[in-house]
């Protein structure tokens, strides 16, 4: 019977055997080729994207931030292992525009959804899940939506995610305790009761028994292991610590206040941290299921908040220096009102606790996903890909960012550089200008010292700002007064 070809008794009985020699060296040489082949196609596969955006979650409301007393240790950590954006911008100061220039790439002066109200997504607004979608990625959001109802093409399902679970509705979302949720196109019934609810089961719950928070992330986690090692995109588009506005000084729905229980705070404010700290939790379990998956070093994580902190719900934003030492709240384009935490993490590419100035906002989110996933963005955006930031390479700046608010009178701010100006009242309003550099809580408005900086601020708002039909800015009125 012949020797099997590559037994360690044949080597070591003919070590001289050319034959076998070049057999044995081609054996290497081939197996050595498909091993970096392996690691051509592994280097070449894109980083999975999640983007978890809190709601209503302050500037100041993280340890990393400068908190002190909430406690959120696994965010923190994000921030140790990644990069903290120190000047970065939500998409508006309320829920509704935010996340549609964060979907679309495209500020409020541009964007389809300026203002919160029951508007849905059109067939032609192309969004980041769509891109990554065609780029090869399956695409999931589970918590809020708020840019698309029932029966509309502004669904998820219709505007690039092949899994939703959540809430459509941005009012419903007030609710945690919800008579039902969405997955996909269908309502999921909960057992919770909401007399008065309506069709879209917006209230306050009378039996508490689902809450939707474990639910939407018990989803999430789903998907991730589903996934596999597939390149996927999860947006994880979290409620809290929004408050149930219709429960008015109740609104800080949560099942327990936690470690929170015995501090001498008010009950809205046990309920407001309590939130924060479940939501801090999460994080971590997702993050130990990145790593047990054996994806974490191949998964870009950024978390953000979807506007600045709120008084709703009995919450005192001030506190727990909700917004640190920025001036304002949710609906002030002031910086407390729009300027959000931003974290970064991806292993070996991102510096483990760097921090950058980078002036970024929404709008820079889809070209950032489109180049990590190695394809094109849409023509037109007016956002910038930060993703030589994350790499420690020269960044492109943005020669200005703009914000246009339609909610009680017309609003309108611009940064460039270190300038910041705030227009209230419209074109015939007075604009107010700050110098952040020196000035970051907007305390002393320099705009008689500066004509020339005034009069471009001007000029910038002017060009920045796209008429809509939709969305039609009524001087000194207060229009649409739905709450986020």
């Amino acid at each position: 019977m012949p020797t099997p070809l590559f037994s360690p008794s044949r080597a070591i009985a003919h070590p001289s055997d050319a034959g076998f020699s070049l057999a044995v060296l081609g054996f290497f040489l081939v197996s050595a080729l498909c091993l970096s082949l392996d690691s051509q196609l592994e280097a070449k596969q894109p980083p999975n994207i999640i983007y978890i955006m809190a709601d209503d979650l302050g500037y100041g409301d993280l340890g990393c931030y400068g908190q002190e007393t909430i406690q959120t240790p696994h965010i923190d950590q994000l921030a140790a292992e990644g990069m903290k954006f120190t000047d970065f911008y939500a998409g508006s100061t309320v829920c509704a525009p935010s996340r549609c220039v964060l979907m679309t790439g495209l500020h409020t002066g541009h964007c389809f959804i300026r203002g919160n109200g029951k508007d849905n997504l059109r067939p032609s607004d192309i969004t980041v899940a769509e891109v990554l979608k065609d780029a090869g990625y399956t695409t999931a959001l589970c918590g809020k939506w708020g840019l698309g109802h029932e029966g509309s093409e502004g669904v998820p399902t219709k505007q690039g995610f092949d899994f939703f679970f959540g809430y459509l509705d941005q009012h419903h979302a007030h609710n945690y305790y919800p008579t039902f949720l969405m997955k996909n196109e269908e309502r999921v019934l909960l057992p919770n009761i909401v007399p008065g609810g309506g069709e879209w089961g917006q209230g306050v719950a009378s039996e508490k028994k689902a809450y939707s928070h474990e639910l939407v992330m018990e989803e999430a986690l789903q998907f991730v292991e589903a996934a596999g090692k597939k390149p996927f995109f999860l947006y994880l588009a979290l409620t809290i610590p929004h408050a149930n506005n219709e429960a008015r000084q109740e609104g800080m729905e949560i099942p327990d206040y936690g470690q929170y229980t015995d501090r001498d705070w008010p009950e809205p404010q046990k309920g407001h941290a309590a939130m924060i700290s479940l939501m801090d939790s999460d994080i971590g379990r997702l993050m130990d299921l990145l790593k047990s998956q054996g994806v974490d070093e191949n998964t870009v994580v950024m978390f953000t908040s979807d506007n600045g902190p709120h008084k709703e719900g009995g919450n005192d934003p001030y506190y727990h220096d909700s917004n640190g030492e920025l001036r304002g709240i949710k609906r002030d384009l002031y910086e407390g009102g729009i300027r959000v935490p931003m974290i970064v993490r991806w292993p070996g590419k991102v510096e483990a606790g760097s921090t950058t100035n980078y002036v970024g906002s929404f709008i820079d989110f889809m070209p950032t996903a489109a180049e990590l996933a190695g394809v094109s963005a849409p023509e037109g955006l007016d956002g910038l890909s930060f993703v030589p930031t994350l790499l420690g390479k020269k960044q492109p700046k943005h020669d200005y960012l703009y914000w246009a608010f339609y909610e009680r009178g017309f609003k309108e701010a611009v940064r460039k550089g270190k300038w910041k100006a705030v227009r209230i009242g419209g074109p015939e309003g007075t604009l107010e200008l700050y110098n952040l550099q020196k000035d970051i809580g907007e305390e002393n408005n320099i705009a008689d010292q500066h004509p020339k900086i005034v009069e471009e601020m001007v000029s910038m708002m002017k060009e920045a700002y796209t008429p809509s039909e939709r969305w039609k800015p009524k001087i000194g009125a207060q229009q649409n007064r739905n709450r986020q």
